[in-house]
Formats: C-alpha cells, sequence, structure tokens
C-alpha cells in the first residue's frame, strides 16, 4: 500500500520584495475611501437635500428645455430617479424627440422640485407622495412656494444676522 504524502509551502512576509528591494522608491498611496453600494441612509439623502439649490426662476427661464442629465445634476439624482417618477407620477411629462431623450421645461422642474421635497423633506413614500398630490392638487404648489419663499427669507435673515 502507497503512502501519500501531503506537500505544503509556507511563505513569510519577509521573503516578498518590497519597492525599495526593487530599486524603486516606495509610493506614498492614500488609503482607498470605502465605496459603499446601494442605496444611501436617511441622514446621508436629509444631508444631499439639504445641499440642493435649485436656480432662481429668472436663470430657469432663460432656457427652453433642459435634459434629463442637467436636472439630475439639479437635484443630484440618479437620471434613473427621475424616469421612474416620470412613471409613478402623473404631473411629469417632460418632451422626448424622435430619439426618446428627454427634455424638461422650466414648470417640468418645479413639479419636479415638489416631488423631491415631498419625498426628500417630508419623508413621503411614493404611494403617499401620489395621494397627497391627489387629493391637495393647487393647495400643495401654493404651500409649498410659501415654504420656499420662507426659506429664502430665513437664509436672508441669517446672512444679516451673520454680518453684525
Amino acid at each position: 500500500m502507497a503512502v501519500q504524502s501531503q506537500i505544503s509551502f509556507e511563505f513569510d512576509e519577509t521573503s516578498k520584495p518590497t519597492p525599495a528591494k526593487r530599486g524603486r522608491k516606495p509610493l506614498n498611496k492614500p488609503p482607498k475611501l470605502k465605496q459603499k453600494r446601494g442605496r444611501k441612509s436617511l441622514k446621508e439623502m436629509v444631508d444631499a437635500a439639504d445641499m440642493m439649490e435649485l436656480p432662481a426662476d429668472d436663470v430657469l427661464s432663460k432656457k427652453l428645455y433642459y435634459s434629463i442629465g442637467e436636472v439630475s445634476d439639479m437635484f443630484q439624482i440618479n437620471p434613473s430617479s427621475l424616469r421612474y417618477w416620470e412613471t409613478e407620477f402623473t404631473i411629469i411629462k417632460p418632451k422626448k424627440n424622435k430619439k426618446g431623450d428627454r427634455f424638461y421645461t422650466a414648470a417640468d422642474i418645479k413639479k419636479l422640485h415638489l416631488i423631491y421635497y415631498l419625498l426628500r423633506f417630508k419623508k413621503y413614500t411614493i404611494e403617499a407622495a401620489k395621494d397627497y398630490l391627489k387629493k391637495h392638487k393647487e393647495e400643495a404648489e401654493v404651500r409649498f412656494e410659501l415654504v420656499q419663499s420662507l426659506q429664502q427669507m430665513k437664509a436672508f435673515l441669517l446672512n444679516i444676522k451673520a454680518d453684525l
């Protein structure tokens, strides 16, 4: 009967050539930041929503149409989120060319801002936001405009306070 023996190899860290041993300077690379995959946490979404600033009405009205990339950069969200919101909310109707590219008007961007406000600030679910918009369509737009003007006034007053 033949006896089988197992062969094993052991390596230690000292036997590996280092950059200095190879005649090269060691690389000083910064540590890589761990990339997160998947959905952002609620805290991250709120922080990102606080940083989002929509241009003023006169700046928005300078262009007739905005591409989906420009709009997604304004709201700091993925273009896929905009396409999904388009399927879920009937108030968003961007123009499409023969190729299928979406072009948003200033009115569409205002409606998207209202939806963004309901989903990111008020923390409504998609279904709750749809119900809210159905029940309070005109009232929701007026309230949203009021909140926006109050936030602008608050920022103005905080600037004055900081200057004193």
